[in-house]
């Protein structure tokens, strides 16, 4: 009897040590200096190292993420020079969610950010803060960490990801202050201010509640049944169309496309070939240089 409320006890100490201790996010880190010629390339390495420690062991919010729950994300920098200290170049992020009841994985994020630029030295520890700009590095770091966890969020519930995109807010206000590139308001239409202003601005905050249609209403029931499924994708998508009627540059148009255009085409593959001509007629006007890659919609097979 002994051993065996030994035994229990093992184990709900081991379950509860999973979840207490289990972060948020799964999230791979590369970083390219091929670019960057005459400086040792330990740097990088030790950088890479430092950057998948602080997104993977830094703690983003209260919610409770069991191991297997973790939200995959990649981030790949590519350095263009290093002097000085100072390096400069772009970064790719990604972030991924499982659909439901499939092995099928969604891109909720394909974002391309070419205004990196920060400090660092080798074996510089990065230093996680709520409340300071310890660096611009922890900075964009801390900011793509909360519109990662915001998006995944907003996909599993209405508005969802609120507390995430409150904390990108705070970030862009203390990064703004700095002076540091590409925070600022209006430098350009696809900075982190931009990208920002893209989910919470009030002319274009749609695209978080379009997100919760597509993905929860729209992928999530296709396992149920792809008919209704489908049919939130494109109820989504015509909330897409809304937002490009205000506000034809806003960079959330862009990262939809980036994220979910080579998608649109299977997920509409077994559509009729009214609904397939009407989604292509919907998504051309907001996405003109696209017209090879939207044909394809209407080329697919629609057989069951």
């Amino acid at each position: 009897m002994f051993r065996i409320k030994k035994t229990i006890l093992v184990l709900l100490f081991a379950s509860f040590t999973l979840i207490a201790s289990s972060q948020e996010l799964n999230c791979k880190v590369e970083i390219n200096s091929d670019q960057v010629a005459n400086v040792s390339k330990d740097v990088f390495k030790t950088l890479e190292t430092a950057i998948g420690e602080y997104m993977n062991d830094t703690r983003w919010g209260n919610a409770q993420f069991m191991a297997n729950e973790k939200i995959e994300c990649k981030l790949f920098f590519k350095i263009n020079s290093y002097a000085d200290n100072v390096m400069t170049g772009d970064l790719q992020i990604q972030s991924m969610r499982p659909v439901y009841n499939s092995t099928y994985t969604t891109t909720l994020l394909n974002f391309k950010d070419s205004k990196i630029e920060f400090s660092y030295q080798e074996n510089e520890p990065l230093v996680f803060s709520e409340n300071t700009m310890e660096s611009n590095i922890t900075a964009i770091l801390n900011f793509y960490a909360y519109l990662i966890l915001g998006l995944d969020f907003d996909s599993y519930s209405s508005l969802g990801g609120d507390l995430y995109f409150d904390k990108a807010t705070e970030i862009v206000r203390m990064a703004q202050s700095s002076g540091e590139k590409g925070w600022k308001a209006f430098e350009d239409t696809k900075n982190r201010s931009a990208v920002l202003s893209a989910y919470t601005d009030k002319s274009t905050s749609g695209l978080r509640a379009l997100s919760y249609t597509y993905h929860r209403k729209g992928l999530d029931e296709m396992a149920l049944s792809v008919d209704k499924g489908r049919a939130s994708v494109t109820e989504s998508l015509e909330m897409l169309k809304k937002i490009y009627d205000v506000a034809p540059m806003s960079v959330g148009l862009s990262m939809f496309k980036d994220a979910k255009l080579d998608e649109l085409t299977n997920i509409y593959s077994k559509a009729g070939t009214s609904e397939k001509e009407k989604i292509y007629e919907l998504l051309y006007p907001l996405y003109p240089t696209e017209g090879e890659r939207l044909k394809k919609i209407k080329e697919v097979s629609n057989t069951k």
